[in-house]
This record gives C-alpha cells, sequence and structure tokens, in this order.
C-alpha cells in the first residue's frame, strides 16, 4: 500500500465515522509565538482544548505535517542515522471535543489497524497508564488484547499534560512487533529501548484539569487527541524496518542521488538530504523564509545541513532546489499548497544554495580576521559557535582550518555554547499556561472598532502578575479584559490601538492591546488615577489620531501589494507586514533588489490610486468565495470559513481583519524611504504616508540645501559636485598609499642582509619602525622578503600610541616556523593578541614598552624550534 493510499484510508475510515476532515494547519502555529512549529496534530486545536473556542464539529481528523527541529523537541542531530527520525513528519490524527472517550477511541484504533489496514493482532501490543482500570478493562475485555501483550506503565511514559496546569490524563499506546531479528523487547520491560516494538498510536485521554498545587480534577467533559506517525505505519504496512524504506522515502533518495551524483542509495547523506528536502520545502510554502532569527534560522540551518551532505555525497554546487518537483510529484496530490509554491520553493533553495557556497568564503575571512587577535593557539570556543551561528559556517570546517595552522579549537566551549542556545530554544518552545491562558471560553469580548472609537463596557476580569484579581490601584499594570470594546487588538501586522479606559474617579492608559485566546482581548496599560474593579462600566476611548494614522499605512499596503505585482510581477506574494501610526513596513517575495526606476514607479502608482480616492469596502464571505475571486491571503496565516475581504476600488482585493481608511484620498500622500533584502528571496519595503511622508519630504529637502550650502553650489548642481569631489578622493588616496610605500621602502636602508642573524640554520631580520602605519609595515616585510629570499622577517613599531608587529616566513620555511603562532606569542609582550597565515601574519597591542622586549626574543623563540 503506497503511503498517499494510507493517508487517505485513515482520513475516508473516520469520516465514514462522522469526523470532519480538517485540513493540516500551516507549520507556523497561528497566534501562538510560543511554539516554534506546529510539532503534533492537536496544536490547530489548543484552543478548543482549553475551552478558550468551539467548532461547528465535535469530532475531527487530520493529517497534520509537523516540524521538529528546534526547542523541546529537537530530532535534527539524529535525522538520517536512526531509521525512524525526521525533521519533518506527518501525524494522522482523530480527536473528540467532549463528544466519545475512552471505549470509542479504542474501538476505532483496533477496527482500522485490525480490518482496514489488515495488521495481525498478534503483532499489536498496547500499554496504559497503570492507574487507568477504565482503558485496561476495554483492551484485555471488549478487544480481546491477551494479557501478554499487554502492559501497564507509568506517568513519564503514558501520562499526558499540556503544561503545569490545564487539562491532562492517561495515554495508551499500541506498538508493532517487527519480529525476533530485530533486537529489542516488549514495551514496559528493561529492554524495551531497542527497535523491535515500535509505538505506532498514541490514545491521549484529556479526562482532568490540573491546578497550580497538581491536584487533578475530572473534566465535565473529557476529550480525546490521538497521533500515529504516517511514515512509521507506511513501513509497517510495507512490511520495512526504516522509514526511509518506504516508498515516499526511496523516490527521494533515488533523486537525491541523482543530483549529487551519489550511487549509494544505502548513504546517510542521502538520508539526510531526503528527510530535509520535506521540512525545508514546507516551511518555505508556509511563508518561512531562511534567516538568522528565529524559524528561519532553523529553516537555514536545516537547508545548510544537506546541502553539507550533498557536498559530502558528491555534489559541486546547488542541487537542493532539483529535490523539489520529485517532492512535488510525491506529495503534491494531498498538499496543493506544495504545487501553488513549487517555484517559489525552488527559487529560494537555489539562492540559499549559492548563498552557503558564499558563506564558506565569508567565514574563511572572518576567521582569518579574528586570528589576528588571538593569543595563544586554542580557537575559543565561543568564536566557533559564532562563526557557526551566525554565518552558517560548520564546526568541522573551523577544526580544519585549526589544523592547517598549527592551532586547536575549544570544542568544549562550543558545545556549551551550543547547549545553551538550545536550552534558550528549549525554553521559547513551550506553551505558556499561566493565569493570563486561563480565561474561560465564556468571557469572550465584542469588538465594535470598526464602526466606533468609543463606547461603553463592562469589566469582566483582571489580570495582574499572571494571576487573576478583584481590584487594581493607581500605578497597578494589568490586563484589562472587557465585555465589547473598539480598541483594535494586534494582528495581521497592525498594532493594537492605545487610548484610555475612564470610570467616574479614575482612568486606565491603555498602551497596548493582544489577544489572549481566540476572541478573549486583552488592553495592557497602567493605572493613572483611581483604583478598578470586576464588573465595572468604563467608556473605553481609542486614541482617534494614532488610529487614523495607523488605518493610513494599512490600506497603504494593500495598494503597495497590488503595485509590486503590477510593476515586478505576479509571483509577488506577501510574506510580512508591520502597520502603526508612523510608518509601513512589508515583506514580500522578489529575488533581486528593486531598482530605483522600479521604486520609483511603484511609488508612482502607489500615489495615483490615492489621488484616485476610491471607495475602500468590506464585506464579509465564505472563504471559498474570496479566493475563487482573486483575494490576496497571507501565507500561513489561518482563516476562519467566514472572512472579512477588503477592496479599494477595483484595483485591490485582499482578506484582512484590520482597519482601513473609508477613502483611499485620506491616505493623502504615499513616501518609499527603504527598500531590501531581508532573507533569501524576500524583500522589505518600508513607507511613510499622510504628514509622516509630507515631513519626511521637508526634511529631505532642507537637507539637500545645507549640503549645496557646504558644497558652495545649487541643489541642481549637486550630484555633478558630489561626483566630481569623489573622484578627487580617489585619486588622493592613490597618491598617498604610493608614497608611504616609497616612504617605508626609503627606510629600509640599502644593505638589509648586514643585519641578519642566523638561527638554527635560520636567516632572521628584526628591525623597529616608528611612526609608520600597519600597512606600511606589511608593504616593507614583503619587499624585505623578496629581497632576502629564505628567511625570517619580524617588523615592529609605534604609532598612535600602539605597538604593531608583522611576521614575514618564506614559503621553503613555514612548516618550521608559523609566522601567526610566532607574532601570537609576540604580542602577549605588548599586551595584546596577533595571529594568521603560515607565511604571513600581524598582531599589536597597547603596552609600547614592551615592544622591544618582544622583538629581542624572536631569536630565543626560533631557538626552541
Amino acid at each position: 500500500m503506497k503511503t498517499r493510499e494510507i493517508r487517505k484510508q485513515f482520513l475516508d475510515y473516520f469520516a465514514a465515522n462522522g469526523h470532519e476532515i480538517v485540513s493540516s494547519s500551516p507549520l507556523v502555529p497561528h497566534n501562538d509565538p510560543t511554539l516554534l512549529f506546529t510539532n503534533a496534530g492537536m496544536v490547530q486545536f489548543k484552543d478548543v482544548f482549553l475551552g478558550q473556542d468551539k467548532r461547528a464539529y465535535n469530532r475531527a481528523v487530520t493529517a497534520q505535517r509537523c516540524v521538529r527541529a528546534g526547542g523541546k523537541h529537537n530530532d535534527l542531530d539524529n535525522v538520517g542515522y536512526t531509521a525512524r527520525h525526521h525533521t519533518f513528519f506527518e501525524m494522522l490524527g482523530n480527536f473528540s471535543f467532549g463528544d466519545y472517550f475512552k471505549r470509542e477511541a479504542i474501538e476505532h484504533a483496533w477496527t482500522l489497524l485490525t480490518e482496514g489496514y489488515g495488521l495481525p493482532a498478534e503483532k499489536l501490543w498496547v500499554t496504559v497508564f497503570d492507574e487507568d482500570d477504565e482503558a485496561a478493562d476495554i483492551w484485555l475485555g471488549d478487544m480481546g488484547v491477551p494479557a501478554e501483550r499487554f502492559a501497564r506503565i507509568g506517568a513519564s511514559d503514558n501520562f499526558w499534560a499540556m503544561g503545569d496546569t490545564g487539562p491532562c490524563g492517561p495515554c495508551s499506546e499500541i506498538f508493532y512487533d517487527h519480529g525476533p531479528e530485530v533486537a529489542g523487547g516488549p514495551p514496559g520491560t528493561p529492554e524495551a529501548d531497542g527497535d523491535r516494538y515500535v509505538e505506532i498510536w498514541n490514545l491521549v485521554f484529556m479526562q482532568f484539569n490540573r491546578d497550580a498545587d497538581g491536584n487533578d480534577t475530572p473534566l465535565p467533559k473529557p476529550s480525546v487527541d490521538t497521533g500515529m506517525g504516517l511514515e512509521r505505519l507506511a513501513a509497517v504496512l510495507q512490511g520495512v524496518h526504516s522509514n526511509y524504506e518506504t516508498d515516499l522515502f526511496v523516490a527521494l533518495i533515488k533523486a537525491a542521488g541523482e543530483a549529487t551524483g551519489c550511487d549509494d542509495l544505502n548513504s546517510t547523506s542521502l538520508r539526510v538530504i531526503a528527510d530535509h528536502i520535506r521540512s525545508s520545502a514546507f516551511l518555505i510554502t508556509d511563508g518561512v523564509v531562511p534567516s538568522n532569527e528565529g524559524r528561519g534560522y532553523v529553516l537555514r540551518r536545516i537547508i545548510r545541513r544537506a546541502i553539507r551532505h550533498g557536498y559530502q555525497a558528491g555534489a559541486s554546487g546547488p542541487f537542493m532546489h532539483k529535490l523539489v518537483a520529485p517532492l512535488v510529484e510525491e506529495m503534491g496530490e494531498a498538499c496543493p499548497e506544495l504545487v501553488e509554491a513549487q517555484q517559489r520553493v525552488e527559487e529560494a533553495l537555489a539562492i540559499e544554495g549559492e548563498r552557503f557556497a558564499q558563506t564558506l568564503g565569508q567565514g574563511m575571512r572572518i576567521l582569518e580576521q579574528e586570528l589576528t587577535e588571538l593569543s595563544g593557539t586554542v580557537i575559543p570556543g565561543d568564536l566557533t559557535f559564532r562563526l557557526y551561528d551566525t554565518f552558517g559556517f560548520p564546526a568541522d570546517l573551523t577544526a580544519d582550518y585549526a589544523r592547517e595552522r598549527g592551532l586547536t579549537v575549544d570544542m568544549e566551549g562550543f558545545e556549551e555554547a551550543m547547549t545553551g542556545q538550545r536550552d534558550r530554544a528549549r525554553a521559547a518552545s513551550q506553551f505558556r499556561m499561566e493565569g493570563v491562558a486561563k480565561v474561560s471560553i465564556e468571557e469572550r469580548t465584542d469588538f465594535s472598532g470598526y464602526e466606533h472609537l468609543d463606547g461603553n463596557a463592562t469589566v469582566l476580569s483582571l489580570v495582574a502578575e499572571d494571576t487573576e484579581t478583584e481590584s487594581i490601584s493607581e500605578g497597578a499594570e494589568a490586563l484589562v479584559i472587557l465585555d465589547t470594546t473598539p480598541f483594535y487588538a494586534e494582528s495581521g501586522g497592525q498594532v493594537g490601538d492605545k487610548g484610555f479606559l475612564i470610570w467616574p474617579g479614575g482612568r486606565f492608559e491603555v498602551s497596548d492591546v493582544h489577544f489572549l485566546a481566540h476572541k478573549v482581548i486583552a488592553h495592557a496599560g497602567k493605572v493613572v488615577s483611581g483604583s478598578l474593579a470586576k464588573d465595572t462600566q468604563v467608556n473605553a476611548e481609542v486614541n482617534a489620531q494614532s488610529r487614523s494614522a495607523t488605518a493610513a499605512n494599512h490600506s497603504a499596503t494593500h495598494l503597495l501589494h497590488a503595485v509590486l505585482q503590477e510593476v515586478l510581477g505576479a509571483h509577488v506574494q506577501q510574506r510580512g507586514s508591520l502597520v502603526n501610526n508612523e510608518r509601513l513596513r512589508f515583506d514580500f517575495s522578489h529575488g533581486d533588489a528593486m531598482s530605483g526606476a522600479e521604486i520609483n514607479e511603484v511609488e508612482r502608482l502607489v500615489n495615483q490610486q490615492v489621488r484616485a480616492n476610491n471607495d475602500v469596502g468590506t464585506r464579509l464571505m465564505k472563504l471559498e468565495d474570496a479566493r475563487a475571486q482573486g483575494a490576496a491571503a497571507l501565507f500561513g496565516e489561518r482563516y476562519e470559513e467566514d472572512v472579512r475581504v477588503v477592496s479599494m476600488g477595483e484595483f485591490s482585493l485582499e482578506l484582512c481583519g484590520g482597519t482601513h481608511v473609508r477613502r483611499t484620498g485620506d491616505i493623502g500622500s504615499f513616501r518609499i524611504i527603504s527598500e531590501g533584502g531581508i532573507a533569501a528571496g524576500v524583500r522589505r519595503v518600508e513607507a511613510l504616508t499622510g504628514e509622516a511622508a509630507y515631513v519626511h519630504g521637508v526634511n529631505e529637502s532642507e537637507t539637500l540645501n545645507r549640503l549645496a550650502a557646504v558644497l558652495k553650489t545649487g541643489r541642481s548642481d549637486l550630484e555633478e559636485r558630489a561626483t566630481s569631489l569623489s573622484t578627487r578622493v580617489r585619486e588622493l588616496e592613490r597618491k598617498v598609499e604610493h608614497l608611504q610605500g616609497q616612504l617605508a621602502a626609503g627606510g629600509m636602508g640599502d644593505d638589509p642582509a648586514s643585519e641578519i642573524q642566523e638561527v638554527n640554520g635560520i636567516r632572521v631580520l628584526v628591525k623597529r619602525y616608528d611612526d609608520v602605519d600597519i600597512k606600511g609595515l606589511r608593504v616593507m616585510m614583503d619587499r624585505l622578503k623578496d629581497r632576502l629570499g629564505s628567511a625570517v622577517v619580524v617588523l615592529g613599531g609605534v604609532q598612535n600610541g600602539k605597538a604593531t608587529l608583522v611576521v614575514g616566513v618564506s614559503k621553503d620555511l613555514t612548516d618550521c616556523c608559523h609566522a601567526g603562532k610566532l607574532v601570537a606569542d609576540l604580542a602577549v609582550k605588548v599586551g595584546g593578541k596577533g595571529g594568521g597565515r603560515p607565511d604571513s601574519a600581524q598582531g599589536g597591542g597597547a603596552k609600547i614598552d614592551g615592544l622591544d622586549g618582544a622583538l629581542a626574543d624572536v631569536p630565543h623563540w626560533l631557538g626552541s624550534l
């Protein structure tokens, strides 16, 4: 049975049993910055399980795409070396939201495995939580599982909790026995860590609510959350032990072999590539772009790990983009989003491949520069980590470089830095379950801000220091939850409103507004005067000026998006935005920097739409209807079935829940202030509107007036005058450099050979030249090496209150005398650092009175070789 058939049968089975087939949610969790990636099927239903959201159905089934490559759930380092670790996998799951519970969940699982997929019952083993007698009775009694294939296991493996507090409950796991030819014992035994018995399905029974004291109280409507790895199930049904031997991976491994020129289809490197192309492609599809921070950093690590393995396998250039088409062939039918994004994914992977090749060169240059200040012979672990973390420069390449230069790498320090990074990522990847997350589903906030900027409201809840409280006093910082509000909560790139909550005798200044949960809006701020208690009637007043400026910037992003597609091409898609009352920032997919002419044309066309003063309309539509009409949507965003569509004349149509002007003319004017790249294939435009755009123009005009006065010319002649001055400066710099070389050469004397010493058969020249900069010393050192032939040249001097050292070693002597090591030892005597190549190095320090001693020590250093 093919993997695609296994997936379809799972979904069809549960659909036939009353479950709603819910599409896989994006890999970037919606409205949850605390979680790096979607790593389980239940993530998109978290608010439902917490009681903060309701769906139109109480049974669901999904084939959820997941990534585990960062934070607590990080399989990256094991991928390719084990049979079942992956960065990307699909989790098949069925869910009950207060509907059926243990009996029906167990019956569904057993029926589908044994009757639907035809697995022999005698090959299946079952575990339950050791205190879960109810589940045990169902398995042993109703399902007929024999006691010898059944085990009770403790809470560490068979009790699940969403966090320190909140929903929790026992688990029941189903294992498949791969047979006696594979090492390992049954679950629940000391030998259980082997590969013979593999967990394929986990049934979680959300039965209790755990409070802050650790007490478990039965839930009024217990729920079910199950998860089964598609790749593991495919291995079982296809009669293979390793997931990499299944049909999907075999096809990708073969494609990876062709792309890299590797004939060994059992190669670990090809397995790594086959796994990583899946996670890379789907992360890019869901809007993540390679970068040096956050999710983009994890994506970049995955791509570059695959590329490094590709080079090991035989690739000589970028190849990852060649694997997208084979992936689409295997998974495009089940994942139409991948088909739509194919070109974009290929472009991003090709660019990242080219950039990584450049990174290797860049890393070498950075390392060379750092070593000029190195004291000793050990490259610090934090430097190795920084090269890896910032530039993607592999630690093993740093170690190779060090060995060539007689240095070593502090790998223990590197591992400590890596561990610190993992700990930070792990801490950032947890669901946050503090008091602010416990607002009950009844406490929803109705938003009235599309029509009104003020209105009466009732205080439903107050949260101070992550704890709900009955009242707050003057000076207290808190979150206020109202039954209705005109304040816009931060979402869709638009910041939250500012303003005040006012009541008789008191005032609360709102500095930010955001969602605590689905439709629960929190007003963050401070009590300016009086005290505020629950159930108080307040008047909520939005800062109208700030809202108006923010709305203008938001509407301008819609026009900008449409114009960018017109000027640059239909491939342009929004990748992110930030809209506040001061400016707008718009990120979009595009491979090349915009030319000046393109920027001017975009600015002109946006202003043309502003002057057209078209009506800005909003209406609610079904999501399918909106997309059918061509409404633009943000990649990675989760939309409800009913969506809000914003139109601007016939020019722009987008799904958007933000606030906007009533007519495009209300934007006033539009001015682009910057354009640049932020990641592979992603550009960023920053712009101003209205009064801010006017002020920016005035400031630029005043700057030009001042420059014209300084350069003693008219504004119309500024460019010509600046070009002329720049040319003159370059000419003078070249003359200065030439004269410095002549002065340095003239200071060498006519017969440097007369000052040569011989130590251990090595000719060495040591001289001091003060008031010569480092460039001049290097020129002198190179010329002396040329004139002397086989020799070691050490020059020192003092300039600008600092001691400088340069060392040159002729090529024939570098095996016995390393210039970088010599200058590193000498630099210690002047209170500094040094390093470099075997034939050329430099160093220095602030301790100028140690320079003569350093130069005098050269013969002793050579004598110790």
